[in-house]
């Protein structure tokens, strides 16, 4: 299976909104693509990522996991529910039953160590499980390059493959520390999409079309290509 693990360096960073853009991007260049979400928290408040996707990028192949209704991290609110936290084996299942022959996207919760598995196991574990790279959902201000430079810093101590950045939300007046910023994390590692702010709030084909000419389809190709 193609998988590709989607996470931030914080959580509120864009991880959704850059996940439906993967798939919009993927859907459009002829790509089979499926979103799973292991762990969602805050489903009380209505929260459900895989929905949003849906709505911006029309995929139907969506594979919910483990809902908790507070939103907290997942420890803490699956502790407040009084409900255990999903096995590893269990998540790894999940992300495998996804597969649908084309690529994969998991959209993990909160940062690249948050803990998502009664284990401890984190997104960071499971990409090691599956052998699968990590992209980096990061933000444009001011403290991104130092909170990238940590994520990518562990994803490497871990032997994990860093599949690139994406900035999820671009100001459209993008000050000095912004414009600074978008040159500095290029430098970091491959900058895949940068992703204007507010387009979560974009109709579907709007929202497609922005997708398609901010992602690079080739990389999402070779991607979805299995090593030969």
């Amino acid at each position: 299976m193609s998988v590709l693990f989607i996470t931030g360096t914080g959580t509120g960073i864009g991880k959704t909104v850059a996940t439906a853009a993967l798939a919009a991007a993927a859907g459009a260049a002829g790509l089979g693509v499926s979103v799973c979400k292991p762990v969602q928290t805050g489903v009380a408040d209505g929260d459900d990522d895989l929905a949003e996707v849906t709505r911006l990028a029309g995929v139907r192949a969506v594979h919910p996991g483990f809902g908790y209704p507070l939103p907290l991290s997942p420890a803490a609110a699956s502790a407040a529910a009084g409900r255990p936290m999903p096995t590893r084996a269990e998540l790894r299942a999940l992300i495998e039953s996804a597969d649908t022959g084309g690529l994969t996207l998991v959209e993990g919760a909160g940062g690249l160590l948050v803990e998502l598995a009664d284990d401890g196991a984190t997104i960071a574990e499971l990409a090691g499980d599956l052998g699968a790279p990590v992209l980096v959902v990061v933000a444009p201000g001011l403290g991104t390059l130092n909170h990238t430079a940590l994520t990518l810093e562990a994803l490497q101590r871990r032997g994990l493959a860093c599949a690139g950045l994406i900035i999820g939300s671009w100001p459209a007046r993008p000050g000095a520390a912004a414009e600074s910023n978008r040159i500095e994390l290029a430098r970091l590692a491959p900058l895949r999409a940068v992703l204007p702010e507010r387009a979560g709030a974009l109709g579907r084909a709007e929202f497609t079309a922005q997708a398609t000419a901010a992602v690079d389809a080739d990389w999402l190709s070779a991607l979805a290509t299995p090593a030969r």
